[in-house]
Order: C-alpha cells, then structure tokens, then sequence
C-alpha cells in the first residue's frame, strides 16, 4: 500500500467540482486498491515553494503552470519521470508540443499536462452576416481581420469591428500573441541567456497592423485602454464583431450577458504561423520515492489524461448546465482525440460547427507558451499597446526599442 499527497483538489466555494474530485478519488482508490489518494486544495505557489520542497511539506503530485517547469527543471525541483511513463496507457498520443513544456534541457521528462488553452478570434456571427461575411468562414490572416473589420464597424455607429486589450498585463499578453502570429518571439535564449525578441519585422508588423486598424480604419472605436471584461461587455451587447480570446470565453459572454451559443464562432489565430497557448500540468517531488512517483502517474493518467472516461464525464456534467463540445482541452492526436470527440458529439449541446474553424486550423499551429517572467514583460508591453491605441503618430521604432531595453533588463534576472 503507497499513500499520495496530491494537491489541485477544488475549493469548497465550489461545491460541484469538489463533489466530483472526491467521487473520483473513491472510485480510483476502489480500481486501484494499493493506492491511496491523500488530496489538499491548492496548486504551486512560486512564494512558498522551495521552503515547502526543503522543509518536506510539498505533495508528492503537485500542479503547475506551463509557465513554472522550465524554472522548475532548472533548479532541479522536479523528480525525472522518463523512466516510468513507458508503459503510460495513451502516453505516445499526447501532443509533442504540451510535453515539450515538462521536458528539460537533458531531454528528459519532468511532468505530464492535463489542460491547456489557446487563443484565436472570438467573433459575432450575426455581426458578420449583416456585413455581407461568410460567418462559416472567418478571416484566416491578419489583412482578413482588417477588411472583415471595416465591414463590420460601417454597419452602425458604435459598431466596433476589432477590440483589444492594453492594460493590467492583458495588453502584453495579447501583444506577445500578436508577435508570435507574425512568425516572431518576444524572448529568446542565446548562450545561455534571455533578451528581447519583439523588435524585429514581426513586432513591427503587429504594432503597425493595430496602428492601420486603429487610426486608419478607425475600426477599434474611440475607447481604448480595455481589458476582458470591457472587451467581453461589448461583445455582449452587440457591439463588437472580432477580438483575441480563447473559446472559454464564449460560455462566459452567453451566461453573463443572456446570449445564445449560436451567436457566436471563434476562428484559429490569423496569418498561420503560431498561437499563444498555455495550460497547467502535474510535476512530481524530486524526493518521492520511485513508488510513490508511480502511483502519482497512475493518479494523472486516470483522473486527467484518461479518454476512456470522457464519456462519463461529459455525461456526469450534461446535468450540471455545463457547456459541452467547446474545443477545450485538446491534448491528444490519433485515436486517443477521436474518441474524446465522439463523446463529445454525443452530449453535445453547445453548436460544433461554430467552432470547427478554431479546431482545424489551430490543429496546424505551432503553440508558443510565455515568455519568461511574463507578468513582468507583459507589464512593459501593455506600453506598446497603449502607445500604439492612444497616439496617433506615434514612433514605432522608438516604442519596440525602449520596450526592449526594458524587457532586457527583467530577463537578465532569470534564472
């Protein structure tokens, strides 16, 4: 008998979620009689996590961002998992791209993903219709958005055709997807270390695509520095026909704001080169023994990356007015995915085909995860994103290069 500490059980404000986590743990303890699950609330905070790990309190599974394992790797405050994965049930049919986020710079394996997100364009189906746009075939390239833009923002005044954010690090954030749309980074590593990668031909195409939509077109309306909750507003009233989000914002516009799912699509990031993804995963304690590390992929793989219970899950939620058959979660190719998604199908009750421009094309996207020290870099480029929206003539080579000074200076800290 090998007893786990698992954290990322949910919090009691929220009832439904803890209820099904309890109901799983019993069910896995029942299927598998030799482990026991001894689950907290709680995921990895940064603050205390190393006096956790030194002082023998930090759980033997423990959950992450896909922002912390590279630090994590680095620092050597991660158990190696490579040797037990082997035999993992639907191992090799997860996507390259999430397990890249867990592998270190040895090319071993630290950790394992169990959701993930991807931005592309959330837009109002019924707002395209009237502008004359094929809302079954949403703009495919930046140049789209733009001229699908100005169709849109001519239908009314107050009709915005393309929002976006430039404040509490949402601004950065959107611009670091902007970049990697164009084929570009906001940071890379070279001999060792972290610099600055957005003042290149990509950043500039991004900046100077929002500057030609913002004054030229005058389609991203007079009112600027916005963030979600402003964006989501006006998509919910009517009033906004595109902005970058991810599909989970869908539900959250149709609850707060009394829509219908079919209003609305949402569309794989324009221009085909790569998306901004993220997600969150397990990692395993560097001092758990090698049963314990087993029995915790054994709790991974079952509770998380398990497509034989997709079924059951969507069925055990159908009841609870939870949104089914958003392209949520997709970690798996080949068989593994088909299965999901037939369950899906199956208890379906949000409209698919809406989504299906989002699915297939993000499909074929490379997905780029945050720079280092995001919150800090974004910080400096919700300054980009001001400067381009609010200022008319502004210097698009000067605001990239003090940018990046500055995201220089965060950077080097990096460790």
């Amino acid at each position: 008998m090998v007893t786990i500490t698992v954290n990322g059980m949910p919090p009691k404000t929220q009832p439904v979620d803890r209820k099904y986590f309890e109901e799983d743990v019993k069910t896995f303890e029942k299927e598998h009689p030799k482990i026991r699950i001894d689950a907290r609330e709680g995921q990895m905070d940064p603050k205390t996590f190393s006096a956790k790990l030194a002082g023998g309190q930090l759980e033997d599974v423990f959950y992450v961002y896909f922002t912390d394992p590279a630090g994590l790797i680095q620092r050597r405050q991660g158990a190696d998992i490579g040797a037990y994965v082997k035999d993992m049930p639907y191992y090799d049919q997860i996507k390259a791209d999430y397990l890249k986020v867990f592998t270190g710079p040895d090319g071993r394996l630290y950790g394992l993903p169990n959701g993930q997100y991807s931005l592309g364009l959330v837009y109002n189906r019924a707002l395209f219709t009237k502008a004359g746009l094929d809302p079954d075939r949403p703009p495919a390239t930046w140049d789209e958005v733009r001229a699908a833009a100005r169709k849109i923002a001519a239908l009314a005044e107050g009709t915005v055709g393309y929002a976006d954010y430039s404040k509490n690090n949402q601004g950065g954030w959107h611009f670091t997807a902007w970049v990697y749309s164009m084929g570009g980074d906001i940071a890379v590593k070279e001999q060792g270390r972290w610099k600055a990668a957005f003042d290149s031909v990509a950043g500039r195409r991004a900046v100077r695509m929002l500057q030609d939509m913002r004054w030229t077109d005058n389609t991203m309306g007079t009112r600027q520095l916005l963030q979600i909750e402003d964006v989501q507003k006006m998509m919910g009233a009517g009033k906004l026909g595109m902005y970058m989000a991810g599909p989970d914002n869908i539900p959250t516009i149709v609850k707060q704001f009394e829509r219908k799912y079919e209003d609305y699509g949402i569309a794989a990031m324009p221009n085909g080169n790569a998306t901004l993804g993220g997600g969150n995963g397990f990692m395993f304690n560097p001092k758990a023994s090698p049963e314990k590390i087993k029995a915790g992929i054994e709790w991974v793989q079952w509770k998380y990356l398990n497509p034989e219970r997709t079924e059951f899950e969507d069925e055990r939620a159908s009841g609870n007015d939870v949104p089914i058959g958003l392209p949520l979660d997709r970690l798996f190719t080949g068989a593994a995915a088909e299965r999901q998604d037939t369950a899906h199908r199956k208890y379906a009750n949000v409209p698919q085909d809406n989504y299906k421009p989002f699915a297939e094309g993000n499909a074929r996207l490379e997905q780029k995860v945050e720079p280092p020290n995001a919150q800090q870099v974004y910080t400096v480029l919700d300054g980009v994103m001001q400067a381009v929206l609010t200022k008319k003539a502004v210097d698009v080579d000067q605001v990239l290069a003090d940018a990046a000074k500055k995201v220089d200076g965060i950077l080097a800290t990096v460790k």
